[in-house]
């Protein structure tokens, strides 16, 4: 029967990976296979157009990479497809063209299209194989970017990317944002597999660009790109550019000729990205018709994309009276971050809210949110069903435990939703201290629909 609402079509995007055991899956290369999204994009021949792809991949700062070097190729004159996750409010933001969410009557549209194909590959299946969720978004987001014109996409991987369906796409470059130990149930416990997993997206003959990384992940990646005749390039220190101040809404960056630019992020790490960005629009345009290289007009839009790219919930500012900050901050490493970026913004008292899945080390985060706190106000969401949370005594006690380890006297307490926690923040706070939400991207979610802001178009 045809989908009429996105409902609709989310429960079947779901459906075949909901009839499988998935809660209990283990290392991706043992219960994950990209054969069954490639046979829907071969039948569906959703990978015939000329065009121009970048696959991320990275442990943090993949989306901002993504949509950087698609707000630069676009203001250099191309019609640019991103696929991103997660999404904030809608999953339709996930595929976007030129920053717009492809739209509802479209999402619909097109998964009744789609739908003939997905059912013919999921009769086939058996035991517990599945038609993933992500192979799905994908030949929908390529169906609209066929229709769209696009030119260039820029395609952000999930967890990994060896066995990441976006990866399928057939993409000239690979770009890579730091590596750390994480998601070590899917992707192993040591930092080359985890790298392994990630050096999956290179292609044959391809380009790869890389921010700096541990040594040990440095091995792995080369290696792979020897050994698919790839050219590897990681970028050094003196190759990013220099933090030259704050500005009330971001950051300024100095970055070679393209001179001083004000980044709208106010973590100073999004001067890394921001560099990567750079270079990978280049190498991209560098493909397609357009202005040369050496241009004023080329050192122009470069600046201008950077300065206009929307990317909600990475270390944002979402009101003043009291400041509030957030940003997607759920491993030890983002959270430091996340604080180094906006210490010499804070105003007392401070008043951390923190939604921490249980899969993640909250000890470790709170290791780094407790010192600049007064109060700390532990939350969830029930935003997506696949995120859990630890309930009440269990978020309590191992703040507790780190308060007390750290020698710091502040107010612990619980609220059980994203708007109770806000609330009470803000009546914490005052119109004179500072709010911070170190919460992951379900309940961005969650604040960004508090406050009543959508980001269709970004």
């Amino acid at each position: 029967m045809p989908f009429h609402t996105e409902t609709e079509v989310i429960d079947y995007i779901f459906s075949s990976i909901n009839q499988t055991n998935w809660r209990a899956r283990g290392l991706d290369e043992n219960t994950r296979d990209v054969k069954t999204t490639s046979e829907l994009l071969r039948r569906e021949r959703l990978l015939e157009s000329r065009r121009e792809y970048a696959v991320v991949t990275g442990s943090k700062g993949k989306g901002s990479v993504t949509v950087m070097t698609a707000s630069i190729l676009k203001h250099l004159g191309h019609t640019v497809g991103t696929i991103t996750s997660p999404h904030l409010i809608s999953y339709r933001e996930r595929v976007r063209v030129n920053g717009q969410a492809i739209p509802s009557a479209d999402f619909v549209r097109i998964m009744n299209d789609l739908a003939p194909s997905i059912d013919a590959i999921k009769g086939s299946l058996s035991g517990n194989q599945y038609l993933s969720p992500t192979g799905m978004f994908l030949a929908l987001a390529l169906r609209w970017f066929d229709e769209q014109g696009v030119t260039a996409a820029v395609v952000e991987v999930g967890r990994g990317g060896r066995f990441d369906d976006n990866a399928v796409v057939p993409n000239q470059l690979a770009m890579f944002t730091p590596i750390i130990l994480e998601h070590v149930r899917y992707l192993g416990d040591t930092l080359e597999r985890i790298a392994w997993h990630k050096a999956g997206i290179i292609k044959p003959q391809s380009y790869v660009y890389s921010l700096p990384q541990a040594p040990e992940v440095m091995e792995v990646l080369r290696a792979e790109a020897e050994g698919v005749e790839a050219q590897f390039d990681w970028l050094a220190p003196m190759d990013i550019g220099a933090y030259r101040g704050a500005t009330p809404t971001g950051i300024k960056m100095l970055l070679g000729r393209y001179g001083e630019i004000d980044l709208p992020f106010l973590g100073r790490y999004e001067i890394d990205n921001a560099t990567l960005a750079v270079w990978g629009a280049g190498n991209m345009h560098g493909r397609l018709a357009g202005v040369a290289h050496s241009s004023q007009e080329y050192v122009a839009a470069v600046r201008y994309g950077l300065e206009a790219t929307i990317w909600p919930g990475r270390c944002q500012l979402l009101q003043t009276n009291p400041e509030v900050y957030i940003d997607g901050a759920i491993n030890p490493h983002s959270a430091k971050l996340f604080v180094d970026s906006i210490r010499a913004r804070l105003k007392a008292p401070v008043v951390t809210i923190a939604a921490i899945p249980t899969d993640r080390d909250a000890p470790a985060v709170f290791r780094q949110l407790l010192p600049v706190s007064d109060t700390l106000i532990l939350t969830r969401s029930n935003r997506n069903i696949t995120i859990n949370f630890p309930d009440e005594p269990a978020a309590v006690a191992m703040a507790d435990e780190v308060a007390g380890e750290l020698d710091k006297v502040l107010d612990i307490r619980y609220a059980p939703t994203i708007r109770e926690a806000l609330e009470t923040a803000r009546a914490k706070s005052g119109p004179d201290g500072t709010i911070l939400m170190a919460v992951a991207q379900p309940a961005i979610g969650d604040v960004l629909e508090f406050y009543g802001l959508t980001y269709e178009q970004i």
